[in-house]
């Protein structure tokens, strides 16, 4: 019997830039929060008693800032070679060779593979478990080369492992990085391929078994729920048993909060605090921090919508009482909008009228919408490095995202323009 660890997108030390510009956020917390979770997975080997780790690429987040980061992840992995531990790991596009400027010499239990040709893993370790790991590191930061065509054929009587970092043949959100397709992989008869890139937790392929696990630690909105890695367990045929066990020291979720039938603005917030204590429950108490999504047909919604700034921070301050305090609210998106309701109600020679009428009729109106995402290309164009990155950035659009942003934005407008007509 073989039991390892398959990890990946470790991304130690990632500086999640722009998390400064959210009020209260737990700026330090999160910073840290990387290094918690691998060492819960070092934890987790020496607790499970395995015989090697694997690490898919993007142990690093890019170059370091200093040798802290890795002085850190030699520590950690002398931990594991107390133990007689191996770890076997590529890099990724993130900490590709020509990427890094900065090194230490990483202890004897430790093999990156290289980054000039597909390779295996040379431990005695696992040449008494019976493995053979392949893979290749990333020799730069954008390899659009095929990689896995080139990895060793299989060696007989081994437990064979391809260790690739990729997209397969395209995962939405990631780069094509190392593209390739199942048919591929499975080329090579190997027992197990443990892939990295792509954030999300999936399986490709059963049969043989083709998985990413995921990165260990969520570090923004895009990367909600539980984080970790996979314990392998694989019997004499080869036959393997995973079970995904989660690493992370804090998590990011969102909280759809429909306020249908919901008279007045309390009674959003008396749903917001039900549901929120259904999201501790779930995530066992680990610090949250939630994006708030109130959709929804509601009387309350001329209320909300006269005082968006107001209502956000009922939100905010409903949350204080979570237990421990350990829930921080990220943003709160105002999506209840019974526009038609409201429209039909509306007159259309008011102000208001006006523009409920003409954001409707933009929704409905592809070319027109079309229009709108040519100014926000423009827009994007002139604004500084720092506002085109991140979360917020305006990023990739499509008719739904743009109907989206107009649902955000009606709220707003309006507010403001209840203000001047009462003036």
């Amino acid at each position: 019997m073989i039991r390892f660890i398959h990890a990946a997108d470790i991304h130690l030390d990632s500086p999640l830039k722009g998390l400064e510009q959210y009020p209260g956020a737990p700026v330090e917390e999160v910073r840290g929060a990387t290094r918690r979770a691998l060492e819960n997975l070092v934890e987790l080997a020496l607790d499970r008693n395995v015989d090697f780790v694997l690490i898919a690429g993007d142990l690093y987040d890019g170059d370091w800032k200093d040798h802290n980061t890795g002085l850190f992840f030699v520590e950690q992995m002398n931990r594991l070679r107390e133990a007689d531990v191996a770890v076997v790991m590529i890099s990724g596009n993130h900490d590709a060779a020509n990427k890094m400027t900065k090194s230490l010499r990483l202890p004897e239990n430790v093999e990156l593979l290289s980054h000039t040709r597909p390779a295996t893993a040379k431990s005695k370790t696992l040449d008494r478990a019976g493995v053979a790991i392949h893979g290749q590191s990333f020799r730069r930061p954008a390899e659009f080369d095929n990689l896995a065509c080139s990895y060793p054929q299989k060696h007989s009587g081994m437990f064979n492992i391809g260790l690739l970092h990729t997209s397969l043949d395209g995962a939405a959100g990631h780069e094509s990085y190392a593209p390739c397709t199942l048919d591929h992989l499975q080329q090579k008869e190997y027992e197990y391929w443990a892939l990295g890139h792509v954030h999300t937790r999936q399986t490709g392929c059963e049969d043989p078994p083709i998985v990413f696990p995921g990165n260990i630690q969520g570090r923004h909105i895009r990367e909600p729920g539980a984080k970790g890695c996979y314990v392998v367990t694989a019997d004499e045929r080869g036959r393997c048993e995973r079970e995904f066990v989660p690493l992370d020291v804090f998590r990011w979720e969102t909280c759809t909060l429909d306020a249908t039938e919901a008279k007045r603005p309390d009674c959003v917030l008396d749903r917001f605090s039900s549901a929120l204590d259904g999201l501790t429950q779930h995530h066992d108490g680990l610090p949250l921090a939630v994006r708030v999504e109130v959709t929804g047909v509601t009387e309350a919604y001329a209320s909300l919508l006269a005082d968006p700034v107001g209502w956000t921070n009922e939100v905010r301050a409903a949350a204080l009482a979570a237990p421990n305090g350990r829930v921080w609210i990220e943003k709160v998106q105002w999506r209840m909008a019974p526009r038609r309701e409201l429209l039909d109600a509306a007159d259309h020679s008011s102000p208001i009228g006006t523009l409920l009428g003409y954001l409707q009729e933009l929704r409905d109106d592809g070319p027109r919408l079309h229009e709108l995402d040519q100014v926000l290309d423009d827009l994007e164009r002139k604004l500084p490095d720092e506002l085109r990155r991140g979360d917020d950035a305006l990023g990739f659009r499509d008719p739904d995202q743009m109907r989206r942003w107009l649902d955000e934005v009606e709220p707003l407008l309006l507010n403001r323009l209840r203000e001047r007509v009462s003036a």
